[in-house]
């Protein structure tokens, strides 16, 4: 068994933390933007200094290439995203690429020897902070493969013409024109070329801290839904209008998320998660009564049975009264659980033992680009425990060790596979 060096990651950690450093602790690094081209720079440095051969295919993905022994054999890759939420996190995505950057360096530096080409890769815009959808390259460059239900929200077309939400002008595909690392079509992520991918990446949540353990080994992501629900009422002075005669939209939409909770908790699922992260309140002024209001309900959990009986609690609200308002549904997203290759997974579960990291099977709530590559190649990821379980915001944190253990766990499951001639679908 290989571990990785403590003082290479440490020193990648801090000098990414400097790239669109946003003086609390935490980052604010858009894709495309001058802070994600700084980081760019820095990985092609790095990765160019020890040999590896440095692409990017139309959509600014950046493929790092460490040239195996057996040339005709499919390649390994490695990887995640370089950009960041508003005021996030120095871990969330660029630990993927860090710990991708690190299986090559030690490979170098220990002259390790292997088959495959091993590939370190950085995807564009996975978060859609400044241009929306998130997993927005990925989604362009897994399309073809994946459920019709999905890939129509990644059309390239469409994503071209995604508008800034700083400037409400700009286009992505505006800003990919004249980007740096913008390259060719050719050079794209795809089953005849790539063998298998491995995605390092912090938890995001509580679980491996609250039981004690370093990493996670993932066994998939979790399906979910979200639907948009909106109540429409009746405008009114807030001085004048009486109590009994009010149609408050504000109301109405209080009372049916309460319902929602009840029911829903009615279930018996404590691994059941839903979320009502977006308000919409009009006309939101404090002298009017609201007229309407839409609200989000994000609701995750692996068994789809689970799912269906959320839904038909959700589908049961236009149909009841809501203090005389008119309530609409609408489906804005869903997709199915994605089970990782449980040979990847496995050779992940045998390197954390192996290694006496401690370790426990863990699930995926948050989405992530290796859930859509995994309708193209073989795919599986490792998490690495996160403080408090916090993510998207400042205080996210791991500390250097605990990145290492995660990087030396994606190291040796990547040997692992290094040995086969090719991973099976399950």
């Amino acid at each position: 068994m290989v571990r990785c060096s403590l003082e290479r990651m440490s020193e990648k950690i801090h000098t990414f933390a400097k790239f669109g450093d946003a003086g609390h602790g935490g980052i604010t690094r858009y894709s495309l933007s001058p802070e994600a081209l700084q980081a760019r720079d820095y990985f092609k440095e790095r990765m160019e200094k020890i040999g590896a051969v440095v692409t990017y295919d139309d959509v600014a993905n950046m493929y790092a290439t460490l040239p195996g022994s057996e040339p005709g054999l499919k390649k390994i890759v490695t990887g995640s995203h370089c950009d960041s939420v508003k005021n996030g996190g120095n871990y969330d995505g660029i630990l993927g690429v860090i710990g991708a950057m690190e299986v090559l360096e030690t490979i170098v530096a220990e002259k390790i020897p292997h088959r495959h080409d091993i590939v370190a890769m950085i995807w564009t815009n996975e978060e859609g902070s400044l241009y929306p959808p998130a997993m927005m390259s990925s989604g362009i460059v897994c399309h073809d493969y994946l459920p019709a239900e999905i890939a129509k929200n990644f059309e390239y077309d469409n994503m071209m013409k995604s508008v800034s939400v700083e400037d409400g002008v700009t286009t992505f595909g505006e800003r990919l024109k004249n980007f740096k690392y913008k390259g060719d079509k050719k050079n794209r992520l795809n089953p005849d070329d790539y063998m298998c991918d491995f995605e390092l990446h912090i938890e995001q949540g509580p679980i491996l801290e609250d039981e004690g353990k370093i990493v996670g080994i993932v066994d998939c992501v979790l399906g979910m839904f979200n639907y948009r629900i909106n109540f429409s009422g009746q405008a009114a002075h807030a001085g004048t209008f009486p109590m009994n005669k009010r149609r408050d939209a504000l109301y109405a939409a209080s009372q049916a998320l309460c319902y929602l909770h009840d029911e829903i908790d009615k279930l018996g699922r404590p691994e059941l998660v839903y979320t009502t992260g977006e308000i919409l309140c009009h006309p939101c002024v404090h002298t009017v009564i609201p007229d309407f209001v839409e609200f989000s309900l994000d609701v995750r959990h692996e068994d789809p049975k689970v799912l269906e009986a959320v839904r038909k609690i959700v589908q049961t609200l236009p149909d009841k009264e809501w203090a005389g308002c008119k309530c609409e549904i609408k489906l804005a997203w869903e997709r199915d659980t994605v089970y990782w290759n449980k040979q990847l997974v496995n050779f992940v579960q045998e390197s954390a033992n192996e290694l006496n990291i401690p370790n426990m099977p863990i699930h995926s709530g948050a989405g992530h680009d290796a859930q859509f590559v995994a309708y193209v190649i073989p795919t599986t990821m490792i998490f690495v425990v996160t403080k408090d379980g916090l993510s998207h915001c400042e205080p996210e944190f791991a500390s250097d060790e605990q990145c290492t253990e995660g990087a030396s766990v994606l190291l040796n499951a990547i040997l692992k596979a290094d040995k086969l001639d090719d991973v099976k679908r399950d």
